[in-house]
């Protein structure tokens, strides 16, 4: 018995990468997508998980405060990162071929992961979505900082 054809060998499940892409695009922020293609012992979906939870927390406290919470800006950060490393992922999971997808993941096994019009609808969604994410955080930033400013100056001159 050759060690290619030891029982047990390639017992791995079968990993589509339509539905690795649309976990990074709807819950990326927190991991699934990366617990999915590699178990429980990958670092990054846990500092996904991580970088999640504490953007919440700091989604909560910046809530609560009305935005003047300087630990709820400084956890956002991780929390943003981790929401926008979801959608790249997804546009990286999505837009790889298939042929390479399959050395990857799913090497030596009959089924076999095929891109269809789901990963390309899922790969536009993300696109979108995350460069509204992406722009929406930018401008609310500017914007609190620029209040902060103006206020700033309006106290010293009174």
């Amino acid at each position: 018995m050759t060690p290619a054809s030891a029982p047990g060998l390639n017992s791995a499940p079968f990993k589509s990468k339509t539905l690795t892409a649309l976990l990074a695009f709807l819950v990326g922020w927190l991991g699934l997508h990366r617990f999915y293609l590699y178990g429980k012992k990958d670092y990054f979906g846990w500092l996904h998980l991580l970088g999640g939870l504490l953007g919440l927390a700091g989604l909560m406290l910046l809530t609560a405060t009305q935005l003047g919470s300087l630990l709820g800006w400084a956890l956002v950060i991780p929390g943003d990162i981790s929401l926008l490393a979801g959608f790249v992922g997804a546009l990286a999971y999505g837009l790889r071929p298939d042929d390479k997808w399959n050395a990857q993941f799913n090497a030596g096994k009959t089924t076999q992961s095929r891109s269809g019009w789901t990963v390309v609808l899922i790969v536009i969604a993300a696109l979108f979505v995350g460069a509204c994410v992406l722009m929406g955080g930018l401008a609310m930033g500017f914007q609190t900082y620029f209040e902060h400013q103006a206020g700033m100056s309006t106290s010293l001159a009174q």
